[in-house]
């Protein structure tokens, strides 16, 4: 069992034979999971406990065998100051339209960050906010908004499609689970653009990464284009690691944030995206935080070990020497 992001062996005597995860992995899924389990190898579902704890489960086969991943997703939504977002987020969730890209690693807590985000629209603007989730996570309840969550397998065949259909379904708001695809990622924009607030996640660290991963996605003589789009369309990207805390009970997360000034769509439009780097740090008054930075504070602050920060960090030999190690 993973607790804290660290393994631990499970009591002695609960080793499973093939015979009992085929078994297990057979009650845990719904129809549909266990046709795509048999037909490609690998399916993803939310699962409801009948005690409320709802998880995410990935269900595969390995060595011909059945295993299952369970990660249990909190049963309450959590505030910015519990996952510890910087306070200037809040105020892009007020923008008529828009890209917000949340980016970084799988179990970086992309997923919670962005619930709170729809959550905070939720209870304080009146929205039509519409999600594509694969599988849903979070539910969320119509407070001063209407929420409409719709499930990729079980609601709407993949992303593309939920996205060519998405801007007939009146939204304000518009949720992308993964951007994993050219055409998934122009749906994006183009909703950006035609006045739309959008939120997506890419698994990359840091913003400028993420900028080149989105243009590099698209064949040389479309990027130009693209390039052109971005620059207008994105207002941010988050991008965030989960690290342990320093006393060893629970996990911290680090953030970089990166806002649209005239600058960084300068840049992004000239093919210029290393010079990101220095204009979010000359910045910070704007809001904006590089992720080493953001480690540094961690650091001083007690929450998480030099030895992490350096870990986790993009230019981990720079944070080193400032850390002293």
């Amino acid at each position: 069992m993973r607790i804290h992001g660290d393994l631990r062996s499970a009591k002695e005597g609960a080793s499973l034979t093939p015979t009992d995860t085929e078994a297990l992995v057979r009650e845990l899924c719904p129809e549909r999971a266990w046709n795509e389990l048999e037909e490609r190898g690998t399916a993803d579902f939310g699962l409801a406990h009948k005690d409320g704890v709802r998880f995410r489960v990935s269900v595969l086969r390995s060595k011909g065998a059945y295993g299952a991943v369970l990660r249990q997703i909190p049963n309450r939504l959590l505030s910015f100051e519990e996952i510890g977002l910087p306070e200037g987020v809040r105020e892009l969730l007020d923008r008529p339209r828009g890209l917000i890209l949340v980016t970084g690693p799988t179990g970086s807590g992309k997923t919670t960050t962005l619930a709170t985000m729809i959550d905070t629209i939720n209870q304080t603007i009146d929205r039509h906010v519409v999600t594509i989730e694969d599988p849903i996570e979070y539910y969320h309840q119509h407070k001063m908004s209407v929420i409409t969550q719709r499930e990729i397998g079980v609601d709407v065949p993949d992303f593309p499609e939920a996205m060519r259909r998405v801007l007939r379904q009146d939204p304000d708001v518009i949720l992308v689970g993964e951007m994993r695809d050219p055409e998934t990622i122009s749906a994006a924009i183009t909703a950006a653009e035609t006045g739309h607030l959008v939120f997506g996640t890419l698994h990359t660290t840091g913003s400028a990464r993420t900028v080149d991963r989105i243009i590099d996605s698209y064949p040389p003589a479309q990027q130009e284009q693209i390039r052109a789009q971005l620059s207008v369309s994105l207002i941010a990207v988050i991008s965030q690691v989960l690290m342990p805390r320093k006393e060893g009970r629970g996990r911290v997360a680090g953030f970089e944030i990166m806002t649209m000034i005239p600058a960084i769509e300068n840049h992004i439009r000239k093919n210029e995206t290393f010079k990101i780097v220095s204009a979010i740090q000359t910045n910070r008054r704007l809001g904006m935080i590089l992720l080493d930075d953001f480690l540094f504070e961690l650091v001083q602050k007690g929450s998480i070990t030099p030895e992490t920060a350096v870990g986790y960090a993009q230019q981990p030999r720079d944070l080193a020497g400032r850390l002293g190690l």
